[in-house]
């Protein structure tokens, strides 16, 4: 990801104070970015990954999540999220009641209900519920 699409995703979720990355994989600097400005996150993947400082790394499937993970979250969201995980991220939102937000792969059509937002480079797909 370009850093100024970083930058510009970073701010655009700011605007909640606890959020849940799905499928963090080895692209940590949104994680990193959102926990620098004081925000709490945790980053959930299938393989243990590592994570910046101020990140919590949980493992986890969000094909068959770990509800209480995503309980207290305000946004869930995912990066370069493919079109058969763009449902169960936005069930694993919609459960906790939370904002759902994914970027796909550029090519990859949603999936879902969503509705789109140009940041700089990159798509911002936020999930109707």
């Amino acid at each position: 990801m370009h850093t100024d699409s970083k930058a510009t995703l970073v701010d655009r979720l700011a605007g909640f104070d606890r959020l849940v990355e799905v499928g963090v994989g080895n692209r940590t600097d949104v994680a990193a970015g959102l926990a620098e400005r004081g925000r709490t996150v945790t980053a959930t993947d299938i393989h243990e990954r590592p994570t910046p400082s101020g990140v919590r790394f949980v493992r986890d499937d969000v094909t068959d999540p770990d509800v209480t993970l995503y309980r207290d979250a305000e946004a869930v969201y995912a990066l370069n999220c493919p079109p058969e995980l763009q449902r169960p991220l936005a069930e694993a939102a919609e459960a906790a009641e939370a904002a759902c937000f994914f970027t796909t792969l550029g090519g990859d059509p949603a999936v879902v209900d969503a509705t789109t937002e140009t940041l700089e480079d990159e798509t911002l797909f936020r999930v109707h519920p």
